[in-house]
């Protein structure tokens, strides 16, 4: 083999190698470390006194307490309330708007595009901020003293909408995206056979990004697993959010406010298996879909 040869063969690992380090540095030494302390317990020794302490093998014993925390499933419990508010206004949200794009009548279709996507480019914290001066009774053009949207039930409508708002226009993008990429002359043809746009839109657009919002649908289910810039930015305008609202922020409190990052570290595990657990099957769905557009 020549040297010209040798280099061509080594130039895609060496291309691929930043990308391997990072997840190496940033995704699985954490998540080792992670794992070895979610095995681990910290003992108090000195009787009465706890003059000291120490670190100890602990086994599962962390994750048997984990899954028998009735915090945590509340915790979870009220992510998934949020989520099941969250993901489907996400998703239709974007499909809507990406169709609307997407008609032969639409204009201005660049701004509009520019103006769907930006609040995405907001940091959640900093978006959150500014929504949470919103909801505020004395401060809020959106209600007033007429709604009270840090109430034990109006809680989840707000933290939800804070989510949706900041993820339509991704998801408006990628489902657009797809949308372009379809061959015009599918559309000619249905044109040509008296359908209207709407009867378009709904039987020949929407089953040809099945794909698109199947992927779209897996992305905002993850990102609602992982909660906690919104309620945990909102907690001090609201009583209703306690410091382990969420799973996130039951793990933060548990590390960085109880100083327990054995137990914080076994949630975090759990999580991270739940998490693999939707992404896998979510994935086979995927292409599963993808395979019966193909045929």
């Amino acid at each position: 083999m020549t040297t010209q040869s040798k280099r061509r063969s080594s130039l895609p690992y060496v291309l691929v190698l930043p990308a391997v380090l990072l997840f190496v540095l940033f995704i699985l030494a954490p998540g080792v470390y992670a794992v070895l302390l979610s095995l681990q317990q910290r003992k108090v020794s000195g009787g009465l006194l706890g003059t000291g302490s120490k670190v100890v093998w602990a086994g599962l014993d962390n994750y048997r307490a984990v899954l028998a925390d009735h915090e945590l499933w509340s915790s979870a419990l009220r992510m998934i309330e949020v989520g099941a508010i969250t993901v489907p206004l996400t998703i239709g949200l974007a499909l809507l708007f990406a169709l609307l794009l997407d008609t032969a009548r639409a204009r201005f279709t660049r701004a509009a595009r520019l103006l769907i996507f930006l609040p995405y480019a907001v940091p959640g914290v900093i978006a959150t901020l500014l929504w949470g001066f919103m909801y505020l009774p004395a401060t809020s053009p959106i209600g007033g003293d007429h709604v009270n949207y840090f109430s034990p039930a109006g809680v989840y409508a707000a933290v939800a909408n804070i989510a949706v708002w900041g993820a339509v226009g991704f998801n408006m993008v990628v489902i657009y995206t797809a949308l372009r990429a379809l061959p015009p002359e599918i559309y000619e043809a249905a044109r040509m056979d008296g359908s209207s746009e709407l009867q378009i839109a709904l039987r020949i657009k929407v089953p040809l990004v099945l794909p698109a919002i199947t992927m779209c649908t897996l992305f905002t289910v993850l990102a609602s697993a992982q909660l906690f810039n919104e309620p945990n930015t909102l907690k001090p305008l609201s009583n209703a959010i306690s410091s382990t609202w969420v799973p996130l922020m039951k793990v933060y409190t548990d590390a960085f406010v109880n100083s327990d990052i054995y137990s914080a570290a076994a949630t975090s595990v759990v999580l991270a298996v739940v998490a693999l657990a939707v992404s896998f099957v979510a994935a086979r769905v995927v292409s599963s879909r993808v395979a019966g557009v193909k045929r």
